[in-house]
């Protein structure tokens, strides 16, 4: 009892948005510490780690065959189980300020997906306990991104959030600690990346990578015409004659190409809406709803929602971090916030 109770005193706490994209991490009394991508690259032979994070990244599509790099989450939930275990491991010792004889077990607060099945949250539990933390508290993250986004979310008043993710776009109509209607669909980032490299294999027999995807989602993708259309240039692989290859495409082409995942975001906040209460439902056309997480930075996403909705639109400011700033919140104020626990447990 006095072991773990001098553990609990030298470790230092930690909230975490463990994405599918990202992870990032807060740790108590410094705010947010590290953003990297949640990316393991291993040996196939022994499984060693040979990096984590944004070094593992870099070598998406690049390995030579003995090595293999891993996204371990899927749509916001683990498919790995072992190698979530160390992309955790190494990302909490990374952020532990000292090293002591002791070993230092850190108590972690973790956001998950609202839409999470009891097998899921199971994992993330046994996961972050095997990668030594002493105790695990997990928090939906649609109410962490309200609380990112300084919303009152223990009054009555309802508060809507749209978070959307890399792998899942998380919608909830949030009061009194709780959410009263939610909309959980596995279509985020990832999903529009997965559409513009469909789009170029089909419109033009181009093979691209998932990293060539993502930038031209950031850099010319759209969900609604823009003032000036812009284009890009991109390399892939000609499918028909299996050469390198390079082309020019458009925000135009982009924005059809990612159409149907869009579309599919926006029908979720529509049906959300459509089963919330109409108390809250008064409050949400006073208050708006806030657009959270990285696929909020979509050009014209916020235009798109309000032309469906007739419904005042909000990007919330550094959307990316908002998750993690509402964990940290917590983290630092369990006293206030514990009723927004989802659950947790101690070793």
């Amino acid at each position: 009892m006095f072991l773990d109770s001098l553990m609990g005193y030298f470790s230092t706490d930690v909230a975490m948005d463990l994405g599918t994209a990202n992870t990032l991490v807060w740790v108590k009394g410094r705010g947010i510490v590290l953003n990297e991508p949640s990316v393991v690259a291993v040996e196939k032979a022994t499984n060693k780690v040979r990096a984590v994070g944004t070094e593992a990244k870099l070598m998406l599509g690049r390995t030579p065959d003995e090595i293999t790099a891993i996204r371990p989450l899927k749509d916001g939930v683990i498919a790995d189980f072992q190698v979530t275990e160390a992309l955790l491991r190494k990302f909490v010792e990374r952020v532990q300020k000292r090293k002591f004889i002791l070993p230092v077990r850190p108590r972690i607060i973790i956001c998950v997906p609202s839409g999470i099945t009891e097998v899921e949250k199971r994992a993330v539990i046994d996961s972050a306990m095997r990668a030594g933390c002493r105790e695990v508290l997990l928090v939906p993250e649609p109410i962490a991104a309200a609380i990112g986004v300084e919303l009152p979310v223990d009054t009555p008043t309802g508060n809507m959030v749209v978070d959307i993710g890399g792998g899942t776009t998380e919608i909830a109509v949030i009061a009194l600690n709780g959410i009263v209607t939610k909309t959980s669909i596995r279509t985020g980032g990832d999903e529009l990346d997965e559409a513009i490299a469909n789009y170029s294999k089909k419109a033009y027999n181009m093979l691209i990578g998932e990293q060539t995807a993502e930038r031209i989602k950031i850099e010319i993708g759209s969900a609604f015409p823009l003032p000036e259309e812009m284009d890009m240039e991109i390399k892939g692989r000609d499918l028909v004659r299996g050469i390198p290859r390079t082309l020019r495409v458009s925000s135009v082409e982009i924005r059809e190409a990612l159409q149907e995942p869009v579309g599919q975001i926006v029908n979720a906040l529509r049906e959300c809406l459509e089963r919330t209460p109409p108390e809250l439902a008064a409050d949400i056309v006073d208050r708006g709803i806030y657009l959270t997480g990285g696929g909020a930075l979509l050009r014209g996403l916020d235009l798109l929602m309000r032309e469906v909705t007739n419904l005042n639109i909000r990007v919330a400011e550094d959307p990316l971090t908002c998750v993690v700033r509402g964990a940290g919140r917590i983290l630092e104020n369990l006293e206030i916030y514990e009723k927004v626990i989802l659950s947790g447990y101690r070793d």
